[in-house]
């Protein structure tokens, strides 16, 4: 927006005759007229012109006169940028400014409504100007010097699509791997592949969606960080379309819980006091399971694992629990030398889920990462 310019008053400075006035008593001579040269200020900067007033001529009367200095009135108002009714980009960039100051929660739409109004008059409140609700050239100055320039996305009121870095047509290694992180975030399902169809941006759609980006069906650089920072980076097995081995005496998927059948998911499940590592959909492991006792159950729903602790001591049970793997504040799936021991006839964990087989527990510390889900239900 281009700054306003600032209103300037144009003056003329005159000749000036000053004159002792005689008092009742002594009559005191006159002073000779002065000649001052007269300058015209314009309020256009680029009309820089001057004027010298002609100096009084040998006829001209010698009495004294006196110059007296226009009235000013009633204070002026300033003048008005900025009112109600207006639209346009230089509304835009008030608008953008007034929502980094959080004066304007709703859209920048160019159009100053009675929304803009009142967030002008809180601005204005805040800075203890007159809070007119219109913006005159000392609220737009105050306002520049407390924020900075509106970005293209600020001024537009909305996010703007980058340009493409992969999308319908792109080949090779990378689409293969974006097809594997959605696979992870639960939104590809089958082979991964080299080929960006309308498969891929399908699921590239549904992803933006729910996030709130702009819905392209296309990566551009701010959806790739996104669904880069949400996953992790795919193993070879998962690029090649290999399945997981089940281990012998793994159970089968049925009866599982259908949140435990996408990605890589710990289920565990307090009415067959069993949990499952099962990778797409296919169980790999079984282990025991014991899990909070009554007064301090243990949490349902789905989580994520946010920590791994091999050798972790709990300070405030003063308990051991190796092969950790924290997934609900201080809940974790690790194995319990007391389980072990003591198997059911305990009274439960302080709220985490146990194990006793020491060596499958190892199996799944070691293949279990930060991000993978553990879904704990009845």
């Amino acid at each position: 927006m281009r700054p306003f310019s600032r209103i300037r008053t144009a003056s003329i400075v005159g000749a000036v005759t000053f004159a002792v006035v005689a008092s009742a008593c002594t009559a005191a001579p006159a002073m000779a007229p002065v000649p001052a040269t007269a300058v015209a200020v314009v309020s256009d900067p680029a009309q820089t012109s001057s004027a010298t007033l002609p100096a009084p001529s040998e006829s001209s009367p010698s009495t004294p006169t006196t110059t007296t200095a226009p009235s000013t009135g009633a204070p002026t108002t300033p003048p008005t940028l900025l009112a109600a009714g207006a639209t346009g980009d230089q509304v835009r960039e008030l608008q953008a400014r007034l929502k980094q100051l959080k004066h304007y929660p709703a859209t920048v739409d160019g159009v100053y409504s009675d929304a803009t109004a009142k967030a002008v008059m809180d601005f204005q409140t805040t800075k203890n100007l007159a809070a007119t609700g219109s913006v005159d050239q000392l609220t737009w100055d105050s306002l520049l010097a407390t924020t900075k320039v509106p970005t293209a996305e600020d001024l537009a009121g909305r996010l703007i699509p980058g340009p493409a870095l992969l999308a319908q047509g792109s080949t090779g290694a990378k689409v293969r791997e974006l097809q594997a992180r959605l696979k992870q975030l639960g939104r590809w399902s089958g082979d991964v592949t080299d080929t960006y169809g309308t498969k891929t941006s399908s699921a590239v759609k549904g992803y933006q969606t729910k996030r709130g980006l702009p819905v392209t069906g296309e990566v551009d650089q701010r959806t790739m960080d996104r669904i880069w920072s949400q996953t992790r980076k795919p193993t070879t097995d998962e690029l090649n379309n290999v399945s997981p081995v089940p281990v012998a005496g793994a159970p089968t998927a049925s009866g599982l819980d259908p949140r435990c059948l996408v990605g890589r998911v710990i289920c565990a499940s307090k009415t067959t006091r069993k949990v499952v590592w099962v990778i797409d959909g296919v169980p790999v492991l079984s282990l025991d399971a014991r899990f909070g006792r009554t007064s301090l159950p243990t949490s349902e729903g789905s989580f994520r694992i946010y920590l791994k602790s091999r050798n972790h001591w709990s300070k405030k049970y003063d308990a051991s629990m190796p092969l950790a793997l924290f997934f609900n504040g201080g809940e974790a799936v690790h194995y319990s030398p007391e389980f072990a021991s003591i198997g059911y006839g305990g009274v439960g964990s302080h709220g985490c889920v146990n194990t006793r087989d020491r060596a499958k527990m190892t199996v799944l510390f070691d293949q279990a990462r930060l991000g993978d889900r553990v879904v704990v239900y009845r």
